[in-house]
C-alpha cells in the first residue's frame, strides 16, 4: 500500500476516530505532507518510539502507541511473565498522559496488570519502581530533551535500564508484525480498575523512592556543615524533576535553594527555551540570570524525562558562576 492508499485508509476506515480523520481532512491538498506522514511506519528500535505528534504512520499518535504497546504485550505474553505487571511513568510533554493511560489499558486489555503515576515523575523513579515492584517492564513516555513537537515512548527491562539483546530483538518482531491496528486490544477503564488491572501509584513511592537516595549520601558532614551556607539555583525546564529534585535538597538539609519561576511549572511548548537540553547553554539563560541575582554557588537543570542533568558551578578564583 501506498502512501496515499494508506491515507486515505485513515481518513475512511472506522477504526480511526473522528479527531484523527479531521486532523487528515485539513491536509488533503498538501501533498507533501500527507507523503511524510505516511511513506513509512514510525521506527521502533532499541530505545522504543520517537517522532512527531499528529495522525500518520509515522506520527506518534494513538494508534502508533497502541501498535508498540500490543507488541510489547505480545512479548509478555509468549514469555509467561504475565503476572508481573508493568510501570508506566510520563513526563510534561504534549500528549503525555493520554498515551500512559491509552498504553495501561492496552496491556490491561491483555490480562497484564499495570502501575502508572497518578501525575508526571522522572526516568530514576521509575527505574526504581519497575524493580521495587518486581514489573517485567516500564514505560516511559518522552521525547527527553527534544524540541516541543516530539514525543516518544521508552520502554525498559525488569533491571530497570533500556532493554537489550535478546529482549530488543524479540520485542521489535512482535511490533512489527502486527499488521493492522484492528489488532490491538482495548477495555474500559472503570472495567480494567475492578478487575485489579489499572493501579495508580504515587506518594508511597515517591517515599520508598527518596528514603533510597539518602542512603547514596558519599559526605553527610559536609552537607551538614555547608548546607546553611550554600545557595543552589534549579530549573526543571518545564519537566518532572521539579517536585523530587526540590524535596530531596530540602531534606538533606540545602535550605537556600531557588527554583527559576519561569521554568518551574510543566509546560509541554517549553516557551522559555529553544529546546529543553540542559547541555545546551541558552537552557540555563534565565537560571544564570537567577543565580547572578542570588550569588548562587550551584546551578542544576534537567531536562523533561529528568534523566539528564547540567551542572554550573561557582568558580572558587573568580567567585563567578
Amino acid at each position: 500500500m501506498n502512501y496515499k492508499e494508506e491515507y486515505n485508509r485513515w481518513c475512511n476506515e472506522s477504526i480511526f476516530d473522528k479527531k484523527t480523520k479531521e486532523e487528515l481532512i485539513q491536509i488533503k491538498d498538501n501533498e507533501k505532507e500527507i507523503e511524510d506522514r505516511f511513506y513509512k511506519e514510525l521506527e521502533f528500535g532499541t530505545a522504543g518510539l520517537r517522532g512527531v505528534i499528529g495522525a500518520g504512520t509515522n506520527r506518534m499518535n494513538l494508534y502508533t502507541v497502541g501498535k508498540a504497546t500490543q507488541g510489547l504485550a505480545n512479548y509478555i505474553k509468549k514469555q509467561k511473565l504475565m503476572d508481573r505487571g508493568v510501570a508506566i511513568a510520563f513526563d510534561s510533554r504534549k500528549m503525555s498522559k493520554e498515551f500512559g493511560e491509552h498504553t495501561a489499558l492496552i496491556l490491561n486489555a491483555n490480562g497484564i496488570k499495570t502501575y502508572i503515576f497518578e501525575s508526571l515523575r522522572p526516568v530514576p523513579e521509575l527505574s526504581y519502581t519497575v524493580r521495587l515492584l518486581n514489573c517485567v517492564a516500564g514505560i516511559m513516555i518522552t521525547a527527553s530533551h527534544n524540541p516541543p513537537k516530539y514525543n516518544g515512548y521508552k520502554v525498559y527491562s525488569s533491571t530497570g535500564g533500556q532493554i537489550t539483546y535478546p529482549m530488543d530483538k524479540l520485542l521489535t518482531e512482535e511490533v512489527n508484525s502486527i499488521k493492522d491496528y484492528s489488532e490491538i486490544k482495548t477495555i474500559d477503564k472503570q472495567e480494567a480498575e475492578k478487575c485489579g488491572l489499572y493501579n495508580i501509584i504515587g506518594k508511597d513511592i515517591d517515599d520508598k523512592y527518596i528514603a533510597e537516595i539518602k542512603k547514596l549520601i558519599l559526605n553527610g558532614d559536609i552537607i551538614k556543615k555547608e548546607a546553611d551556607n550554600l545557595k543552589i539555583v534549579y530549573t526543571p525546564l518545564h519537566g518532572a524533576g521539579n517536585m523530587l529534585v526540590q524535596r530531596i535538597l530540602k531534606e538533606i538539609g540545602f535550605k537556600n535553594v531557588y527554583v527559576v519561576p519561569e521554568q518551574e511549572m510543566p509546560d509541554g511548548d517549553f516557551k522559555t527555551v529553544k529546546t529543553p537540553n540542559p547541555e545546551d547553554k541558552e537552557a540555563f539563560n534565565l537560571a544564570l540570570q537567577l543565580a547572578k541575582n542570588k550569588e548562587a554557588d550551584l546551578v542544576l537543570a534537567t531536562d523533561p524525562d529528568s534523566d539528564r542533568l547540567g551542572i554550573y558551578v561557582k568558580d572558587a578564583k573568580t567567585r563567578r558562576i
